[in-house]
């Protein structure tokens, strides 16, 4: 029910991984001939583009403590959707053991649901040439998508390549002000990316012994068993585990007695019959 507490922190690795693509660009200047004059390292930063023109307004000339230097790059969130093309069976079950000397649990939840998640990454220069530079290391890797390597579920062992889509780019000279005041060159790339929601993880722990007693009728008629049924791993230190090939040792035991298996001893127990006598 909705009330349980969990948090895998999904959307927060969706976005670190997002941003990582763009931490290692770098902007090279060059001399007029061709010698290389300068080499900086492109910063970026979460936030809207608002804060930052906003910042160039109230000080246009720079002349307080700079908080903002150009060019820069910049990323947020716009919007979370759910996709209904990539929805699974929700009552399918993904599990994992926990095979440790400590524990072995079996882990299991249900299938993911499929979340898009929009993001916007501004590319934020003073001059054309600065911001084509940036812009020309980014698109061709988008054709349209790219892909990234999660661990979305460590616990589960689940791993998957989430795509993340280019959808369109949108071009702004901002001036403020005067055409001799401080200007600002945007670029702005819409991005899609496809990505799954886990719910809560349950653990339990593995089954490694069946036992089935079996009648004739049912219980309230047929108060003795005839036969029981029961089955284990072979060898009996097999786990749940996809890479294990074991088989299962097979017993079928006969009876003839009157007793009954009790699921709170684990014993075999006669059962008392009380028999009413008129005179």
């Amino acid at each position: 029910m909705i009330g349980s507490h969990f948090y895998h922190e999904t959307t927060r690795d969706v976005v670190v991984a997002f941003g990582s693509i763009f931490n290692n660009i770098y902007l090279v200047r060059q001399n007029s001939d061709g010698s290389t004059s300068q080499t900086l390292k492109v910063p970026l930063a979460y936030g809207p583009k608002q804060k930052w023109l906003t910042r160039l307004s109230q000080d246009p000339n720079l002349n307080k403590a700079p908080s903002i230097t150009l060019p820069r790059l910049g990323f947020e969130i716009i919007g979370l959707e759910y996709d209904q093309d990539r929805k699974m069976n929700r009552a399918i079950k993904v599990k994992k053991t926990t095979n440790t000397k400590a524990t072995n649990e079996l882990a299991s939840s249900y299938m993911p649901v499929p979340y898009n998640i929009n993001f916007e990454l501004y590319a934020m220069s003073k001059n054309s040439d600065d911001a084509l530079q940036i812009v020309e290391q980014i698109l061709p890797f988008f054709q349209p998508e790219y892909s990234v390597t999660l661990k979305e579920r460590p616990e589960l062992g689940i791993v998957r390549d989430v795509p993340i889509i280019l959808n369109d780019i949108s071009y702004e000279d901002d001036y403020e002000g005067e055409f001799l005041s401080r200007r600002a060159i945007i670029y702005t790339l819409n991005f899609t990316v496809k990505f799954f929601l886990y719910g809560p993880v349950q653990s339990q722990k593995v089954i490694k012994s069946v036992q089935v007693d079996q009648y004739t009728d049912m219980p309230s008629v047929a108060v003795s068993r005839e036969q029981r049924y029961s089955a284990t791993p072979k060898p009996s230190t097999a786990t749940y585990d996809d890479t294990d090939d074991f088989g299962f040792n097979e017993t079928v035991s006969f009876f003839e007695d009157s007793k009954k298996y009790n699921p709170v001893t684990g014993n075999d127990e006669w059962k008392v019959m009380m028999f009413l006598m008129r005179f």
